[in-house]
Order: structure tokens, then C-alpha cells, then sequence
């Protein structure tokens, strides 16, 4: 078993091969289809031998590739079950919008050019997996269902490594290992960042932040910095109309 490391269009992207097909531990964005696509050929494999998609998260750096890969590979597409619905409705609609927003905002910062991003608010997968799961052909990945940045977070764990990807569960600001942003459900998003503490990784593979030894992330330091209430688009609005309105902050 091998782990590949690509560098995406704003996030690490990790690619397993083994001998019997290879498994993308994220559906990345809709700008790097083709470069995994080059990858996989530069491996000496098909592209059909793309047999997993997983998509960690509704976020376009983590679901934007996922629908075309599976056109062009016939791979599974696995989810959580909650995923389906993350951009339903009316709010969900302007939260996608914004979120695709926020993808060219990032890609300005480290100075990519705007690329093509676009992708469905409906994802259609092949299969839903719980906590505890394994992924379909790959039966050495188990499913850790970790929600807090969004309501239906997945990190995949392989067992005989200990090595585990936890996406956005952690990210990196001024050099410190911090909580993401958003965090929609923070007492979820601290059971979920202590729950890969107590499983003592051997390593975390993380989509914006380079892998890193478990033993090396203070978890304890991270949590600390976790807030109390939901931080996203919806709440940092909010708080803005209402000091505006000269009622407070709700936030801390």
C-alpha cells in the first residue's frame, strides 16, 4: 500500500494504490480532475483502475471533483449519509455559492489563478457509510465519522498503519495547528477532535496541512482554541448586523 500526496488546486489531495485499484481518500476540487487523471496514467495504471471516491464533505475542494472522476473512472462513490442534503434548500443553495466564493478567495491568497470550480450541490453517491464502516473494496480503510465543521464529516482511518485522514478536522494559521473554519457544530467538532486523539495515530494525513506524526499534534492545544458557538458564513453575518445595530456580539 502506498499513499500518494498531490498538490490540489488549494488542498492536499491523497491518493492510496494498491494492487488490486486504487482509492482517492477525497473527491477534491473540479480543477483537479485532470491532474489526478495525469497521475494515475503516470503510474503506469488505467484510470478505471480508480475503483473508490470518497467525499469527507460537501466543500468544493472535497466534493467538486468527485461527480466527473466517477464519470471518467467508473469508481464508487462513498459518502455519509447527511451529505445528500448539506446544500438542500434555499439557504443551502446561497451556502454553495459562497463556499465556491471562498475557494477562489483562498486560491487568490496563495496565488493561484481562478479556475473552473463549479460543481453540483447534489451529490449523487453509489453508497452511504456510518461510523465504523469499511470503504467497498477496500476493506483495510474504516470509516471515523467525525462531524463539527460541517454535520456529516468523515475521516478514514487505515487500521494496520494507524494512519488516518481527517480533511478538515485540522488546519494550520500562522504556523499553529487551529480548528477550521467553519465550525457549524463546535460540541460535535470537540468529540471529533478528541476521538482521534484516544485512537493515538500514527500519523494524520490532513487536506491542508502537510501529514504529520501523531505524536506531534498537541490535540489538547487545538481544542483549547475550539469555539463555544457555531462559526460560519451565517453567525459571523448575524453578529455583524447586530453590532451594527449596536446590540453586541454574540460570539466570542
Amino acid at each position: 500500500m502506498k499513499i500518494h500526496r498531490l498538490q490540489g488546486y488549494i488542498q492536499h489531495i491523497y491518493l492510496v494504490e494498491e494492487a488490486h485499484g486504487l482509492l482517492l481518500l477525497d473527491g477534491c476540487s473540479r480543477a483537479d480532475v485532470d491532474k489526478v487523471c495525469q497521475f494515475i496514467a503516470g503510474l503506469g495504471r488505467d484510470i478505471t483502475e480508480l475503483r473508490c471516491i470518497v467525499v469527507t464533505h460537501m466543500h468544493p475542494d472535497h466534493a467538486g471533483g468527485a461527480h466527473k472522476l466517477r464519470k471518467i473512472s467508473g469508481a464508487t462513490l462513498v459518502t455519509h449519509p447527511k451529505a445528500r442534503n448539506w446544500y438542500s434548500g434555499a439557504g443551502g443553495r446561497a451556502a454553495h455559492v459562497i463556499d465556491v466564493l471562498l475557494t477562489w478567495w483562498v486560491a487568490g491568497r496563495i496565488g493561484k489563478k481562478k479556475r473552473h470550480i463549479w460543481y453540483s450541490p447534489n451529490l449523487r453517491p453509489d453508497k452511504v457509510v456510518k461510523d465504523g464502516a469499511t470503504l467497498p473494496l477496500f476493506e483495510d480503510w474504516q470509516v471515523v465519522y467525525t462531524p463539527g465543521h460541517t454535520d456529516h464529516d468523515l475521516s478514514i482511518m487505515h487500521v494496520p498503519s494507524e494512519q488516518v485522514y481527517v480533511a478538515d478536522l485540522i488546519v494550520k494559521v500562522k504556523g499553529d495547528l487551529v480548528p477550521p473554519y467553519p465550525v457549524c457544530h463546535p460540541n460535535q467538532y470537540r468529540r471529533s477532535l478528541q476521538r482521534i486523539a484516544d485512537l493515538q495515530p500514527a500519523r494524520l494525513l490532513c487536506a491542508h496541512v502537510p501529514p504529520l506524526n501523531g505524536d506531534d499534534v498537541d490535540f489538547e492545544a487545538v481544542l483549547a482554541q475550539a469555539p463555544d458557538k457555531p462559526k460560519n458564513h451565517w453567525h459571523s453575518t448575524k453578529n455583524r448586523v447586530k453590532q451594527k445595530l449596536g446590540f453586541g456580539s454574540t460570539e466570542h
